[in-house]
């Protein structure tokens, strides 16, 4: 999320500057670019743009399920793997990098620049795998419920996590992310935030509303961690924000359908 040599700037287009949010965060053949500036002004919406991303790992589930036979553990697996493939592995750099920033001692300056550093060290790498060890065994949880809008939820407030943590950040300049935290306030990310819950409530009743909690509690405690550790925060953190929001999305949701 560092890079934005290929962005073109030209006059804003809200419809164009979706579509170019959708490129920017998928691997789908839309290739529709605007420029950085315009495209961020609609971070708001990016739960809903992953809204229908999480529908397409929604039919997968389905597919998996009910057309080859597969049972639960498994088609987590290939939910997962989905999601990962279709959004270009696009955020599991900022897990690595976040992760290595905040295992290694020293000031913030020290911290940001390991985190910045291309290569990766063993703090990223277990972070990755527990992050999606542990995603997998959500979504394996949520589908031994039958609960399969469960996956268009996790996948939609994945993103409420992510600017949760945007909201509450200093932008690290420069760098992309520092686009989309100075684009996020108060009054977008509350009509965002409502609307998602809407939304999750008519998937999911009152467990896609925990679940959307969820995501809100993830995105608070990343940027508290940005915060402690970077004192600003850039991509990766927003990264990292996103790939444990999906985490916590599903955790919520699994605690709520035992009690609810």
């Amino acid at each position: 999320m560092e890079d934005d040599s290929y962005f073109e700037d030209e006059e804003f287009s809200p419809i164009r500057s979706i579509l170019g949010l959708l490129t920017f965060s998928t691997i789908l053949p839309i290739k529709v670019y605007t420029s950085i500036e315009y495209m961020t002004k609609l971070t708001w919406c990016w739960p809903f743009i992953h809204l229908f991303i999480g529908i397409l790992a929604a039919i997968c589930g389905y597919i998996s399920l009910e057309f080859l036979h597969l049972n639960s553990f498994f088609t987590a697996a290939i939910v997962y793997a989905f999601l990962m493939l279709i959004t270009g592995y696009n955020h599991l750099d900022g897990v690595m990098d976040m992760a290595d920033g905040v295992m290694v001692h020293g000031d913030p300056e020290r911290k940001i620049k390991v985190m910045k550093d291309p290569s990766v060290g063993a703090g990223g790498v277990a972070s990755v795998f527990l992050v999606a060890i542990l995603t997998v065994a959500g979504l394996y949880n949520i589908l031994d419920y039958n609960f399969i809008y469960g996956i268009i939820i996790c996948e939609m407030a994945a993103k409420t996590s992510l600017i949760t943590t945007a909201l509450l950040s200093e932008p690290l300049i420069p760098g992309i992310g520092s686009y989309f935290i100075r684009e996020t306030n108060i009054p977008n990310y509350f009509a965002s935030t409502v609307i998602v819950g809407c939304i999750a409530w008519l998937l999911g009743g009152l467990v896609g509303v925990v679940g959307v909690v969820g995501a809100m509690v993830s995105g608070f405690i990343i940027a508290l961690m940005a915060r402690r550790n970077f004192v600003l925060a850039n991509g990766d953190v927003l990264g990292m924000s996103n790939e444990v929001g999906r985490l916590f999305v599903l955790l919520f949701m699994s605690i709520a359908l035992y009690y609810i």
